[in-house]
């Protein structure tokens, strides 16, 4: 799975990844202009009108050539698509790691456990404010979807360079923060 993730986001088969991206983005662009009600029904109905109307046409063919060729759809008809309890339960089991994880961390963080990583936290949520006010939800996703489908292939290919930029960046942000926590009181983290 994670693999075929990976082939899909570096563009491996441009075709596939090509088709998955201007899908994604195309109804990622129908949901900005339409509810989600119209825009999964309108889905349904184009489906629906495929599908029946190459349902009728198999059905015309078999008629005029006197064949015994079956549904058309008789192939996917017999796949067993339902979730069985193992399924559920594999599932549950690789997300609950990270839903205990994401919880513990949220109680650390608002209960002020660590007065650093508080603050942290404080400030992603007061530049989040000002991202929320000039974009909406739908419109961050769409940017998302974009850069998960950019930015694999830029960073691949340009990877010395990114890495030796990010390096500069991340020792001036260690210089910064080692400053910042040695003024706060409290600030200066316990080694561990």
């Amino acid at each position: 799975m994670a693999k075929a993730v990976e082939d899909l986001l570096y563009w491996r088969d441009p075709r596939r990844s090509g088709a998955v991206f201007a899908g994604l983005l195309s109804l990622l662009l129908a949901l900005t202009q339409y509810s989600v009600v119209s825009v999964f029904s309108y889905l349904a109905l184009a489906m629906l009108a495929l599908t029946i109307t190459y349902r009728i046409y198999k059905a015309i063919l078999k008629s005029i050539q006197k064949s015994d060729s079956g549904h058309p759809f008789k192939a996917y008809l017999d796949k067993d698509i339902s979730v069985t309890q193992e399924g559920a339960k594999r599932i549950t089991d690789a997300a609950l790691p990270y839903v205990n994880h994401t919880t513990c961390s949220l109680q650390r963080l608002i209960l002020v456990q660590d007065l650093v990583d508080s603050l942290k936290l404080a400030v992603c949520a007061w530049l989040t404010t000002y991202v929320g006010a000039i974009f909406n939800g739908l419109t961050l996703i769409i940017l998302a979807v974009i850069c998960l489908f950019s930015v694999p292939v830029i960073y691949e290919k340009y990877q010395a360079q990114i890495d030796q930029y990010v390096g500069l960046v991340r020792k001036q942000f260690d210089d910064v923060m080692a400053k910042v926590q040695a003024k706060i009181p409290g600030g200066k983290r316990k080694a561990e």
